[in-house]
């Protein structure tokens, strides 16, 4: 294969059917797909569970993908949300630790602030006070739920692209979503009141 022609297929312009194309004549171009979208996978991953779990999971995530790289249909959604779902499986597999992660975050008591600039402080406390609040939230929703509040605000992922993920319709991801900034609400008012 031509430097030419790897240069175009590594170009952030080409679009993911073209590319998802290609990279089934020629598996070396799925290196293009890891650099383009492996960021976004690892943060939500991170996000979600933590920096160690993040990196094994980002990888199993492309790994999945590559072997599974004949069976990418770019009529159903771009690579981007196919990728998300991956991640959003392989997350479900370690559900129980993430559980355990948030109700663990919860039961923390807020860190001393550190010494600095007055704004970073009053706004490292603030955060810091809600985090038990906010991960016992977390935990109360639903899988369902849940996936879709982290894959919109860790993600970053349109409805459509949260419906692609996770193969449910566009509704279902609004009124999941809906129900769940509902809930933490309700849930972090709850204990904050306490508080």
């Amino acid at each position: 294969m031509s430097t030419e022609v790897s240069e175009q297929a590594t170009d952030h312009e080409l679009a993911d059917a073209e590319l998802a194309a290609r990279f089934r004549r020629d598996p070396a171009l799925f290196t293009a797909v890891h650099d383009r979208y492996y960021r976004d996978i690892y943060l939500y991953v991170a996000g979600r569970l933590d920096t160690q779990i993040a990196e094994d999971l980002a990888a199993e995530t492309f790994l999945l993908a590559f072997d599974r790289r004949d069976r990418y249909d770019p009529e159903r959604g771009d690579l981007r949300p196919w990728l998300f779902g991956i991640a959003t499986n392989l997350i479900a597999r370690h559900r129980r630790k993430e559980i355990r992660h948030y109700r663990a975050l919860a039961k923390l008591g807020p860190e001393p602030a550190v010494e600095g600039h007055e704004d970073r402080v009053v706004t490292s406390v603030a955060a810091e006070r809600m985090q038990p609040h906010l991960a016992k939230a977390l935990a109360a929703l639903s899988g369902g739920e849940r996936d879709v509040l982290l894959l919109v605000a860790l993600g970053q992922l349109s409805y459509d692209e949260v419906a692609q993920a996770l193969g449910i319709a566009a509704g279902t991801v609004g009124s999941r979503l809906s129900r769940a900034r509902s809930k933490i609400i309700a849930l972090v008012e709850k204990e904050h009141t306490r508080g």
